[in-house]
C-alpha cells in the first residue's frame, strides 16, 4: 500500500538502500538454489536466469513451466529441477540486439541478506559470464549498485567458490 504525499497523491513506501557490488553471490531459495553468482546490472531492465532445458506444460487449467537451473558455471553438476506457474510472457532483446520470447516466473532472490521478489525470465545463459542477470527493475527496490566494487554481501563457502569455476 502506498503513502499518500502532500498534494493528494500516492507515492511508494521508502525502501532502505543497500550498496551492492556489481557482482554477487545470491540464493534462491523458492528453487532450492543456495548459491549463485549473479551480475547486477542497471543496464538491463528485466532480470534473467539461466535454464535448461525449458519445457511449457499444463497444470490444473494453467501454464507452468519445468526447466533445470545449473547454479555453476561452465557445468550441469547440481542441477536443479523446478516447476513452478508461468507469470507472464515478454520479448527480451539481449544486450547484442537479438530478440527472444521468454518465460517469465517469480522467485524470491536473497541478496545482501535481504529477501526479495523479482520477475525472471527464463533462458539460455550459456555464453555469459554469469549465470543469473539482475536488472534494474528488481534493484528498485532499495539496491544502488557501486560498479567498483563486487561482493558487498561476502563470499559463498569455498567449496560453492570452487564449484562456480568454469572448466
Amino acid at each position: 500500500m502506498g503513502c499518500t504525499c502532500k498534494d493528494g497523491g500516492v507515492s511508494e513506501p521508502p525502501h532502505p538502500t543497500t550498496i551492492a557490488g556489481w557482482r554477487e553471490w545470491v540464493a534462491l531459495p523458492g528453487l532450492g538454489v543456495p548459491w549463485l553468482k549473479a551480475k547486477l546490472d542497471t543496464g538491463a531492465r528485466s532480470s534473467s536466469l539461466h535454464a535448461s532445458p525449458i519445457e511449457e506444460f499444463d497444470h490444473a487449467g494453467e501454464r507452468w513451466v519445468r526447466f533445470g537451473v545449473q547454479p555453476w558455471q561452465g557445468s550441469d553438476a547440481d542441477t536443479v529441477l523446478v516447476e513452478c506457474p508461468v507469470h507472464d510472457r515478454r520479448s527480451v532483446r539481449s544486450s547484442s540486439g537479438h530478440a527472444e520470447e521468454r518465460i517469465v516466473v517469480l522467485t524470491d532472490v536473497v541478496l545482501l541478506g535481504r529477501t526479495i521478489t523479482v520477475e525472471v525470465t527464463l533462458t539460455n545463459r550459456d555464453e555469459m559470464g554469469f549465470r543469473m542477470l539482475i536488472g534494474r527493475e528488481a534493484l528498485r527496490q532499495g539496491f544502488v549498485v557501486d560498479s567498483r566494487r563486487s561482493y558487498l554481501g561476502g563470499r559463498a563457502p569455498r567449496t560453492a567458490r570452487l564449484r562456480n569455476r568454469a572448466p
